[in-house]
């Protein structure tokens, strides 16, 4: 029993490892600005899908959940409503007034819950892309985590779970892709023996890899590639250091070769990519660089924190 008991607490220390609170605060400001930019730029097309409801075809979130069908006037009332409260949070949840801390909660709240309507109005027309699954998650999970400031560097276990949550939704939208390519081809090696790389490639390849449908044998090893890689990316979660940032780095570099070659960017997953980095030492860091006198929350830390980070983020 008592192996037993030990396993249990491990994971759950491992749900529950503390995160400085400032990489929250860090991430809002990132995945709100990038939520702004989301809603004008990659799903604008909720407010014209309000023109077209007899072709709505809700997810099974919108069928279980109270999801209103879209609108014009409901895509620009959500659309405004998330600019503001995807501003206003971040600000609020970095204030030391306790009032306005309880006010960045609920703006928090507002948005996770408009961000997934939003989604669900956008993806409701026989299209769903995978890629926003962690960031409407992230919009749920943020305001779970205390207040925090840029430098706070105060370990929460609040933070931790949200941070982990997160991670484990930026991986499961890889491995995820790698079961329903099993599920939907019926076996574990047709997808990856299949010539769908070639395929995409001749229907939307860019002029700047036209050259590569010459090679199909290699583009079945890319494709053998990032098959196991999908299945393999839950190893993520148990990486640290270097390792964790090569992982990191390596991912960036497949979506950016994906964009070049056939204009798919992942962004809205890539963003939360952030959440595995040590984002609470980058206020320290800039500071110390810019030759600026840290802040009283970061004082203590100045000789112990800044310089690691300066090591791993030069």
């Amino acid at each position: 029993m008592s192996t037993v008991g030990n396993g249990l607490r491990a994971v759950g220390r491992w749900w529950v490892s503390p995160v400085a609170l400032a990489r929250i605060a860090v991430l809002r400001a990132a995945l709100y600005l990038f939520t702004i930019w989301d809603i004008f730029v990659l799903t604008h097309d909720v407010i014209g899908h309000g023109y077209s409801r007899e072709l709505y075809q809700p997810t099974l979130i919108g069928r279980i959940l109270p999801i209103p069908e879209p609108t014009p006037t409901g895509g620009y009332v959500m659309q405004w409503t998330l600019v503001v409260t995807c501003l206003a949070t971040p600000v609020l949840m970095a204030c030391s007034a306790r009032s306005l801390q309880w006010a960045g909660r609920v703006t928090g709240w507002v948005a996770g819950v408009v961000f997934l309507a939003w989604m669900e109005n956008s993806q409701g027309f026989a299209y769903v892309s995978h890629d926003h699954m962690a960031l409407v998650l992230a919009l749920l999970l943020l305001p779970t985590v205390p207040p925090a400031r840029f430098t706070d560097q105060t370990p929460s276990e609040a933070a931790g779970w949200a941070i982990r949550c997160l991670q484990i939704a930026v991986v499961m939208t890889y491995f995820g892709s790698a079961l329903q390519k099993i599920v939907r081809t019926g076996g574990l090696f047709d997808w990856p023996n299949s010539s769908v790389i070639v395929w995409s490639l001749l229907r939307r390849g860019r002029s700047a890899v036209s050259w590569s449908t010459d090679y199909p044998g290699l583009l079945k090893v890319g494709q053998w590639i990032l098959f196991i890689a999908e299945l393999a990316s839950p190893v993520v979660l148990w990486l640290r250091g270097r390792l964790l940032y090569v992982a990191v780095a390596l991912v960036c570099v497949f979506h950016l070769i994906t964009y070049v070659a056939l204009g798919i960017h992942f962004l809205p997953t890539v963003i939360c990519w952030l959440a595995f980095l040590p984002l609470e030492r980058l206020v320290p860091w800039a500071r110390l660089r810019l030759g600026l006198r840290p802040s009283d929350d970061a004082a203590a830390l100045e000789g112990a924190v800044v310089p690691s980070a300066a090591a791993e983020l030069r």
